[in-house]
């Protein structure tokens, strides 16, 4: 197999590790910034397919990096399930109408896959234009991240506070996750369908989550959306990012159901190399302030990483997406010192 990233997701160690970048394709780069001034809005980047293909490659064409991620957003399935979608300039992003319980039944009947035909076109012309050792990403948000945005039409400063609807209004809110659970595999499969080689599910909201809650809500629902990708697809691997879950990452294991786990940037990664990393291939941690940082600062933090994994699979990245205000060269400086000798 000659692609590292799925070599790495089978299971094989690799003297220099696997990288790609969270939110790889993004402001920070010039030619991001032209190509959104060219589309208008960041929604009709997202859909308009020459246009996002070309955001997916960028970062791969300057960093020649081992993986691109679809160019798309987690809000993509609220959007395809009818609710109005917009990206507010600084403030973020805006649903409308706010979901109540009339709506899940009418939104069941919702062909995503249908009204998402442009990402999926998007897909096939990435996966044409990359070679063979580059790994494409799809992905989708987790069931209950995308359900913070649904319920409160936009970002909230606590998304965990939306847990108090699993003890009063517990039924709708299980719903909703149902819902979710259903369109988030219809969507991976056509991706995977469409050329994805990986599909990695973003649970940007689980921390903050008690036990009994995050298990309903984000462990049940990605563990069951894996399973139903690979048992759909078998042999497409699947990687989970919980942020902010800690000590409790393990328990989103049990089930065998994923081949990577994105550790964020507060994970002790001895914890992560010493709990997590003989049961799946563990990815990311680095800060992305180290990045913007950069010099000796970003590579002393990544030779944390790079040392502790050295001798399992690892997959380098970051402990969240890259911030707008990265300096590129700071980030080739990343790749490079990745691939050299000098860390170990």
């Amino acid at each position: 197999m000659e692609n590292k990233l799925l070599r790495t997701l089978a299971g094989e160690p690799a003297a220099i590790p696997p990288i790609w970048m969270m939110r790889q394709a993004g402001r920070y780069l010039p030619e991001y910034r032209a190509l959104r001034a060219k589309a208008g809005s960041f929604l009709d980047l997202c859909l308009t397919p020459d246009l996002a293909a070309e955001a997916t490659l960028q970062p791969v064409r300057r960093f020649d990096l081992d993986a691109a991620i679809l160019f798309a957003d987690i809000l993509l399935i609220p959007y395809a399930l009818g609710q109005d979608l917009a990206f507010i300039e600084s403030e973020g992003p805006r649903l409308s109408p706010i979901i109540g319980e009339e709506k899940i039944g009418a939104f069941r009947d919702r062909n995503v896959v249908e009204r998402l035909a442009p990402v999926l076109e998007t897909v096939r012309r990435t996966r044409a234009a990359l070679s063979s050792d580059k790994a494409l990403i799809g992905f989708a948000g987790a069931p209950w991240t995308v359900a913070t945005y649904m319920l409160a039409g936009g970002p909230l400063k606590e998304p965990a506070s939306l847990r108090g609807l699993w003890y009063d209004r517990r039924p709708f809110l299980s719903a909703l996750i149902e819902l979710l659970i259903d369109k988030t595999i219809d969507y991976l499969i056509a991706q995977i369908d469409a050329g994805a080689d990986v599909v990695q599910l973003f649970d940007t909201w689980a921390g903050a989550l008690p036990w009994p809650v995050l298990d309903a809500v984000s462990v049940g629902p990605m563990n069951k959306i894996a399973l139903a990708v690979k048992s759909a697809r078998p042999g497409t691997p699947v990687i989970f990012f919980p942020r902010g879950v800690g000590e409790k990452a393990g328990e989103y294991l049990a089930m065998g159901s994923c081949d990577g786990f994105g550790i964020d940037y507060a994970m002790d990664p001895a914890f992560a190399r010493r709990e997590l990393s003989a049961r799946t291939v563990v990815q990311g941690g680095l800060d992305p302030l180290a990045v913007v940082a950069g010099g000796k600062t970003m590579t002393d933090a990544a030779a944390v990483y790079l040392k502790l994994f050295h001798d399992v699979p690892y997959i380098f990245n970051l402990g969240h997406g890259l911030v707008p205000e990265t300096p590129p060269e700071n980030v080739a400086a990343l790749v490079e010192f990745v691939r050299s000798s000098t860390w170990r």
